[in-house]
């Protein structure tokens, strides 16, 4: 059913990285072999080289994304607008059109979904103005009827397994006992009926096999390291594998077999690169199926019915699929040839004949194909977001810059495209520059359309992305190098790429802007007080003012996780750690900041709460430095909604006009239907202040 293990929902949490909404997006042409990949041809006519690309085309809900097949093959879902808010559509497998909305969410939109094994069932999560206090729903496709099977406040549910061994039940990991703790629970699709299987003694992560058995559990040690254990027949558990605190990021049990005999791993230890591994879980015995020398394992396609894998994905610079099952090398053969996008396998039917595959671009909309493995064709569904199809987009260029130490930073440029129209990725003069720094910070950046990247670069700026130290993705030395380096080597890595584009005659150095969410937000705030003369202005998306404050306000179910965090951030339980979590926190020097800032911020963020906010604003208040503070009542950690996204960065758009000088479509109606105050600093945003006053008229 699923293209990746369907009992693994990740070890660890982004402790800074957005909560990502869903369509985010690429580009190819129309059928497969119909016509060239790629973004409209650059002999466009000269009325419409520069036109300005509407927020609301790329801030806005995409037409249709995330489709996904039914288990027997015979239904197509996906996500599309009713009412303006994201809902679960079904409908034929060969008409897509025809398909009705099951669901009714009218508020915030669904972003995570899946199909029932029993065929009949959408099951999808949602949380409260983003609070993430996620709650398991089940939609019946033929009634259209949805149930809420986890009724509980102030309650954090999580989808831990679906098995076509029981296509009317799944379990749910719920932390209504302990909120620091997730049980497991059985739970009947069709009843509600739940019954608790497996009551958590107080492990940071359980892993379940396709019978409903607790397999696995792992626990964090005081340094940070790993304890793995085995669970018995009767659930009791056993420590029988540990990793070491500069492992603990690269090595974890991902997926299981379907007959529960093999476990699957992520494991570093022995070597710099995280592998694929099989173990036998009877004899321990383990067998590497995938490595590579350069970077860790991406990702892994696996049968619908064994689980087992066969292909994996390595992804340095861009995607590449190896394969490791003879019985698929047809067909990833083939799929090559349907795009030179970056190809990511989305759903299979039970009896695999049936896939849903992307393409990833970088300069046009996703486009979704219906694999036929029989016929051995592709047939092309939809893309989705079909008004940026003959648009001119940007390129995104990948390249390795190093940094300072010798570290090799894998990053990525978007230049406006008419001012690279030889696509060597080099614009035909220095220009205004946004630094564009990534969550996590144990996340990365990577190859394929993203909306700020065209955004930036359709309004006239470079837009530079960098997997900084710590980056995951690039092998355990590269994560480790950013231990206790937050605002040290980090943010070297982000000047040193500044530096670099300078040098490159890519950016203008006097009109460089940084801008990030969550840690990215965090970098911002670094940014303009750490180097204070380095950037023009900087935009902090939900991004912490004070370490200290950050780690003690962690969401409780994340507490089971907190060595790993203090073992890699910094310790406020002790003398030595708050002095430097201290020194690495930019409330603390507020003082230095003389650029401008705009700061965004959701009221119900669980992660970075909005005192992180509140906090750095009232600080440059006391001191009469000018700051603007956008505040969403109903976000969290990051903003879900279109009208709030298109909101925010119509604000951003006149503010970076304002001090890099690029190009900007006025702020207009844009905030119209958005939950959107600004509690400070209007003034600072040209039109913002006139635009606010005649929305309360």
């Amino acid at each position: 059913m699923t293209a990746s293990f369907r009992s693994w929902s990740g070890v660890w949490p982004l402790l800074l990285g957005l909560a990502t909404a869903t369509g985010c997006a690429t580009h190819e042409m129309a059928d497969s072999g119909a016509q060239p990949d790629g973004a409209k041809p650059r002999a466009a006519a000269a009325s419409n080289e520069r036109e300005l690309i509407a927020r609301k085309l790329l801030f806005g809900n995409p037409d249709k994304t995330a489709p996904r097949l039914s288990p027997d093959g015979k239904r197509l879902s996906y996500l599309a607008e009713v009412n303006g808010v994201l809902n679960v559509w079904v409908g034929p497998v060969d008409k897509p059109d025809a398909a009705t909305p099951v669901t009714k969410d009218d508020k915030r939109g669904i972003r995570q979904y899946f199909w029932a094994y029993n065929n009949e069932q959408i099951i999808y999560l949602q949380d409260k103005g983003g609070d993430e206090n996620w709650r398991v729903y089940v939609a019946d496709v033929a009634t259209q009827q949805t149930r809420d099977l986890t009724p509980f406040d102030n309650v954090q549910a999580r989808v831990q397994q679906l098995s076509q061994h029981f296509p009317d039940e799944i379990l749910v990991a719920l932390n209504n006992r302990n909120p620091q703790v997730h049980d497991i629970h059985r739970v009947n699709l069709r009843t509600g009926a739940t019954a608790l299987l497996y009551e958590n003694p107080g492990a940071a992560q359980i892993s379940t096999d396709a019978q409903f058995r607790v397999r696995y559990a792992m626990n964090i040690t005081a340094d940070g390291g790993l304890e793995f254990l085995k669970a018995d027949a009767g659930g009791a558990l056993k420590t029988f594998a540990q990793a070491s605190q500069a492992d603990s990021m690269t090595t974890a049990i991902v997926g299981l077999s379907d007959d529960g005999k093999t476990a699957y791993w992520y494991d570093s230890r022995g070597r710099d690169t995280s592998a694929l591994l099989a173990v036998d879980t009877a004899s321990e015995k383990s067998t590497v199926l995938a490595a590579s020398d350069e970077v860790d394992v991406d990702d892994v396609a696996v049968h619908p019915g064994t689980e087992a894998p066969q292909a994996v994905a390595f992804d340095r610079l861009r995607k590449e699929w190896k394969v490791l099952d003879k019985s698929v090398e047809r067909d990833f053969a083939y799929l090559k040839k349907v795009s030179k996008g970056d190809l990511s396998i989305l759903s299979r039917t039970l009896d695999d004949q049936h896939w849903l595959v992307a393409f990833e671009m970088d300069a046009g909309p996703q486009r979704f194909y219906h694999y036929d493995r029989a016929a051995g064709s592709a047939r092309f569904l939809f893309t989705d977001r079909a008004q940026l199809e003959g648009k001119n987009l940007a390129r995104m260029h990948p390249t390795a810059i190093k940094a300072r130490d010798g570290l090799s930073l894998v990053s990525y440029l978007s230049l406006p495209w008419w001012t690279d129209r030889d696509g060597n990725g080099r614009p035909s003069k220095p220009l205004p520059m946004v630094l564009l720094v990534h969550g996590g910070p144990w996340g990365r950046d990577d190859w394929g359309y993203f909306s700020l990247h065209q955004w930036l670069a359709n309004r006239g700026y470079a837009v530079l992305s960098v997997n900084f130290r710590g980056s995951t993705g690039f092998g355990k030395k590269f994560i480790n190098a950013a231990d206790k380096q937050w605002a040290a080597a980090m943010h070297d890595d982000l000047i040193d790429a500044v530096d670099w584009a300078v040098r490159q005659r890519v950016a203008d150095g006097q009109r460089v802007a940084i801008m990030g969410g969550s840690y990215g937000g965090y970098a911002t705030l670094v940014g303009l007080t750490f180097t204070p003369e380095k950037f023009a202005c900087g935009v902090d998306i939900v991004g912490p003012s004070n370490l200290i404050t950050l780690l003690e306000s962690i969401p409780p179910y994340w507490t089971p996780l907190l060595n790993m965090f203090t073992s890699r951030v910094g310790d406020h339980r002790t003398v030595e750690g708050r002095a430097l979590l201290n020194s690495r926190s930019p409330l603390n020097l507020v003082e230095r900041i003389k650029r401008p800032l705009l700061i965004g911020q959701g009221a119900n963020d669980p992660r970075v709460k909005q005192a992180e906010s509140d906090q750095i604003v009232r600080a440059m208040n006391e001191r009469k430095i000018s700051v603007t503070y956008v505040l969403f009542p109903d976000e969290g950690h990051g903003f879900a909604r279109p009208v709030n996204n298109k909101a925010f960065f119509a604000v951003t758009e006149a503010f970076l006009a304002q001090h890099l000088g690029g190009q900007a479509e006025p702020i207009g109606d844009d905030l119209d239907g958005s939950s959107i105050t600004v509690p400070n600093g209007a003034d600072h945003v040209q039109g913002l202040t006139e635009v606010l006053s005649k929305r309360h008229q």
